[in-house]
């Protein structure tokens, strides 16, 4: 059975005639799951509980947990019986949309509410969590509640839930020093967004610690633990503390220094403004004065770098190029990730890149099946699996899918394409500044705030816009040009613009910049703006989707008999002729191997000692017979992968070949 939508829920069915045995299962794809341990019950299939008629599937004390796809399996039986009802039991927090968004991008539209419900249905009785399919952390760290507090701004508005998030987060960093830094951006979104300065004020001793240990970590380089779910940012928890890391961590204080230090002088508390500002400018100086500054800074150490404004304005086209122009190397696996490169593309004002990434990263989910946005994901999955099929584990091990710390899309098409954000705290003053790019020709919809909805609706193909103003609230709106001119604007039917200001009630004063035609200090109230246009918005032409690395093909002949073939520069076979008896041949040009989180000391590894006479063998030339293999430490969590680096001084390009043998057939499934 598909309910068709991803729902926390448990499932039942009620018969008044059962006869004979049946178990029932679930899973958030189409067949039933089997997590990592940690779970009350890993296998998600089991015997149903009797209540009367009812046959309820309890697989936890909570009962409920994330829920797509159910099974009644029949057994046995003794004679025919009846099915009379089957039902997911569902739960979530009572929450209504204040927000909302469309373009005629059907797919930018469906990522808004795929975020906005995934974070909807892990909304719990008391706190934001997760509804895993039922894993060990179904409450939300400081870290992982940042982004989804984000997208539940603009969506729902539910500030007194956010607040007391935040409060319940607030020593709850799992021992992650970043996630202590974004639990400080957290108090400052909710504090833009609702002017609570109360709330600001009561944080304040506890921000204040935790940027004296962030600068601790920042120069004495202790342990990170956890940056991010990416091979560049150590692959999880297997080398967290790699150079790519290291500085995305710093660029990351140095932006919590900054912003911290404009909310501290909007309530006047001069001497913490100070304090967080001399850290930041001595640290940009510091960091400044080196020649090649930014050696060894990764994709996601240069999005943070952008996002603490430490480069130049000069620099950022050629940052752009360097970092962010490939759309492959864009891609972060982690979704959460991705929310903090696409403010830096915002940042280099590279909003159809941007779109272009949204659409790679949470439509490739959607084009797969996806209710609700995952744990990690990579586009090239669609080249492999059909829609709701299995996903491979990655570094968390079970991969979630249904996360809703990977919504952070929802309030990033809020604020950058529809274009409303507070210019001061609480929204009593405020902006609307649309990016539609070469790509979009309308959009619409409202931003919760403190005095109700902001509503906006953009059509730069018909030159007209549509907005209100709360009650209470006074804005900026910028008429976008989508690269063309504008000779004219009309508001309510009056002319206003002209090449210059025209005097009108309602609007304190008006400007033109390269992109924009800015209505400043506009009043409370329903306007409609009518835009005469000349010329036409170039295309956008997406960048082509190269990979550094060919896939040359399969191979399914060659075993054994493998020497003619390949390694001829090289090679290792684990686990040869016993186990931990690994066989190195090394070309020149590689330095090392390193192999992590395999399972090492455990049954995991394993070697088949069979006749050498079986095809499969393995022959080195000095030692015949025998096959042996790396595994993971399934099901342990974060442990259900483990990777192999080839470390190489040299700067060309080898084939690299992988021998693979079912030896049992014991119906084993593995990705690489």
């Amino acid at each position: 059975m598909d309910f068709g939508v991803e729902n926390a829920a448990w499932l039942e069915f009620e018969s008044p005639d059962l006869s004979g045995r049946v178990t029932m299962s679930i899973s958030e794809y189409n067949e039933p799951a089997i997590v990592n341990s940690g779970a009350q019950n890993p296998v998600k299939t089991k015997a149903p509980v009797k209540y009367g008629n009812v046959y309820r599937l309890e697989l936890n004390d909570q009962l409920y947990e994330g829920v797509r796809f159910g099974w009644i399996h029949v057994e046995d039986f003794e004679k025919p019986w009846t099915i009379t009802n089957v039902r997911l039991v569902c739960q979530t927090k009572p929450v209504n949309y204040k927000g909302g968004f469309a373009c005629n991008d059907d797919m930018l539209s469906r990522i808004w509410y795929t975020g906005a419900y995934g974070v909807k249905l892990n909304l719990l009785q008391d706190y934001f969590g997760a509804i895993l399919m039922e894993r060990s952390d179904r409450h939300s760290w400081t870290g992982d509640a940042h982004t989804s507090q984000a997208a539940a701004l603009v969506a729902f508005g539910n500030y007194d839930f956010i607040k007391q998030n935040i409060v319940r987060t607030a020593h709850d960093d799992n021992g992650i020093a970043a996630y202590s830094l974004y639990w400080i951006l957290s108090v400052l979104d909710y504090y833009r967004y609702t002017g609570d300065r109360e709330a600001l004020e009561s944080f304040i001793g506890n921000m204040d610690a935790k940027i004296d240990q962030g600068l601790k970590v920042y120069e004495n380089n202790l342990n990170l633990v956890f940056m991010g779910s990416d091979e560049r940012l150590g692959a999880m928890f297997e080398n967290p503390n790699c150079d790519n890391a290291r500085f995305a961590y710093k660029m990351l204080f140095l932006q919590t220094c900054n912003e911290l230090e404009k909310a501290m002088k909007s309530i006047g508390n001069e001497n913490l403004a100070q304090k967080y500002e001399t850290i930041y400018q001595a640290k940009v100086r510091q960091l400044r004065r080196q020649e090649n500054w930014s050696a060894g800074f990764g994709m996601q150490a240069m999005a943070n770098a952008v996002n603490a404004d430490v480069i130049a304005e000069t620099e950022k086209d050629e940052i752009f190029q360097q970092y962010f122009a490939d759309p492959v190397q864009a891609t972060d696996l982690s979704p959460f990730n991705q929310y903090f490169v696409l403010n830096a593309l915002a940042k280099l004002n590279r909003y159809d890149e941007a779109l272009a990434v949204i659409k790679r990263q949470w439509g490739g989910q959607i084009e797969l099946g996806a209710t609700t946005f995952w744990e990690l994901y990579r586009p090239e999955w669609n080249q492999i699996l059909a829609p709701n099929d299995p996903v491979p584990n990655c570094q968390t091990g079970y991969t979630s899918l249904c996360h809703p710390w990977s919504s952070g899309a929802t309030k990033w098409l809020t604020e950058e394409v529809l274009g409303v954000k507070p210019t001061s705290p609480g929204f009593k003053t405020f902006a609307i500044k649309p990016h539609l790019g070469r790509t979009l020709k309308w959009v619409k919809g409202e931003a919760a705030t403190p005095y109700g909805a902001v509503l906006v609706d953009i059509d730069v193909e018909n030159g007209v816009m549509k907005i209100e103003v709360p009650d209470q609230t006074v804005a900026d709106i910028a008429v976008p040009k989508v690269e063309k001119q504008i000779a004219e604007l009309y508001v309510n039917g009056e002319l206003v613009w002209q090449g210059r200001f025209i005097p009108t009630a309602n609007i304190g004063s008006a400007s033109g910049d390269n992109d924009f035609v800015w209505l400043h200090s506009v009043k409370p109230g329903s306007y409609k703006i009518d835009v005469s246009y000349k010329g036409k918005t170039p295309p956008f032409e997406s960048p082509p989707i190269r990979y550094a690395a060919r896939f040359v093909g399969v191979d399914s002949t060659t075993s054994g008999d493998w020497q003619d073939k390949y390694g001829q520069h090289g090679f290792v076979f684990f686990n040869h002729s016993k186990l931990h008896d690994h066989v190195f041949h090394l070309p020149a040009f590689v330095d090392t191997i390193l192999v992590r989180n395999e399972g090492v000391g455990s049954p995991k590894d394993v070697h088949w000692a069979f006749p050498s006479a079986d095809s499969r063998a393995l022959k080195t030339g000095r030692q015949e017979g025998g096959l042996g293999a790396l595994s993971t430490q399934n099901p342990l969590p974060c442990f259900q992968t483990f990777t192999v680096d080839i470390l190489s001084q040299d700067d060309a390009d080898y084939q690299v070949a992988l021998y693979f043998v079912n030896w049992n057939n014991g119906g084993k499934r593995q990705a690489v």
